[in-house]
């Protein structure tokens, strides 16, 4: 892939030239010291750093600091679902009109870096574009990016050219352990993970799907709030699954959003992965519940089991579903969350997972599907 795109006409001139840049950013402990960089092919680059700072922020300063450098139609190509999805489905006007709150009625994270490069997207939008590409995935300029970025962040000192560096520093050397990895760790008071892949954490990227248990979302039944529910789930599965190919799906299989989540991952041809507390915990469900948990616990891809024995104790099995949350927060890439915005205990959970993943966690409002 080059740097520079053309599209030749008909009379033989030549529109507008595209520069292609690859942006990334990087942060060790996140938050903690970062840095970001761009990356034209065969062309340019800079990077720079911050002392104390989020990968998300990194991941929007290269994209500001590339904008900001190269004039003209620019394609910028981030790793980032974060950076590309806002300007891909629009976001951005979403935080506008309610005067920078998101869809959860809270202030927009990073506002003073989203608001400049708004506001250059705004008096640019005809001549930027931006695409997606999976990290660490073999693309030459995506790893230049990324390298750039943790070299930045490591040293703590800027740098920039106008040619392709010829040394740079290790990809992701300083990130430290993986999210996977972490969790994968996390079982260490006496707990084991069960998979029949033999694994701790699964492969792809993973969403774990959380939220109401009935009574609320119209109660037990087959009901059409849920209906509608599980249709607007499966639309974000597929929206997500263009962005990751590897995209999967983790519930624990729960009553109510929890399995509907995973049937909608079932019905937007997501894989399912089950996290189940410990064996057997639909054992004192209804029949037909159990006949349910049943069904999707035998399509899912694999099942991943926390515990050796059952609870012997409503306090027991209790402290086996908070470990459970912790181990989905630790394992996931996202969250999607059904939550009405006043239950108190799922509020908690929304809280729980913003503080494990950031602005990656995705509420759906009941009464907005």
């Amino acid at each position: 892939m080059t740097n520079y795109r053309s599209d030749r006409l008909r009379c033989g001139r030549i529109r507008r030239v595209t520069t292609l840049v690859y942006t990334d950013g990087a942060c060790s402990g996140n938050p903690g010291p970062g840095g970001w960089a761009w990356i034209v092919p065969d062309g340019p680059f800079g990077a720079g750093f911050a002392e104390d700072t989020t990968n998300q922020r990194m991941e929007l300063q290269a994209v500001l600091e590339a904008l900001t450098e190269l004039s003209g139609p620019v394609e910028v190509v981030s790793d980032s679902t974060y950076v590309v999805n806002c300007f891909r489905d629009g976001w951005w006007k979403g935080w506008l009109k309610r005067g920078w709150k998101n869809s959860q009625k809270k202030p927009v994270a990073n506002q003073d870096l989203w608001e400049p490069l708004i506001d250059l997207y705004q008096d640019r939008s005809a001549e930027l574009t931006f695409t997606w590409v999976k990290g660490h995935s073999g693309n030459q300029w995506n790893d230049y990016a990324d390298r750039l970025a943790v070299e930045a962040g490591y040293l703590q000192q800027p740098r920039s050219g106008d040619s392709t560096p010829t040394e740079i520093g290790e990809p992701d050397k300083n990130r430290g352990p993986s999210k996977a990895s972490a969790a994968a760790g996390s079982p260490a008071d006496g707990t084991v993970v069960a998979k029949k892949n033999g694994q701790g954490i699964p492969d792809g990227h993973l969403v774990a799907v959380l939220g109401h248990q009935p009574p609320e979302i119209g109660g037990y039944d087959a009901n059409p709030l849920a209906d509608r529910i599980r249709t607007r789930l499966v639309q974000i599965l597929r929206a997500k699954a263009e962005m990751d190919p590897d995209l999967t799906v983790l519930s624990g299989l729960r009553l109510g959003a929890e399995q509907l989540g995973a049937e909608a991952a079932l019905a937007a041809g997501v894989p399912l992965v089950s996290v189940l507390p410990y064996p057997n915990p639909d054992k004192k469900w209804p029949e037909l519940s159990r006949r349910r948990f049943a069904e999707l616990t035998a399509k899912s891809r694999e099942t991943v089991v926390l515990a050796k024995s059952e609870p012997d104790s409503s306090a027991k099995a209790g402290a086996a579903m908070r470990k459970r949350d912790a181990w989905l927060a630790k394992a996931a890439d996202e969250a999607l969350i059904v939550w009405d915005g006043s239950d108190a205990r799922v509020g908690k959970t929304v809280q729980a997972f913003e503080t494990a993943l950031g602005d990656d966690v995705w509420v759906v409002d009941p009464s907005e599907v």
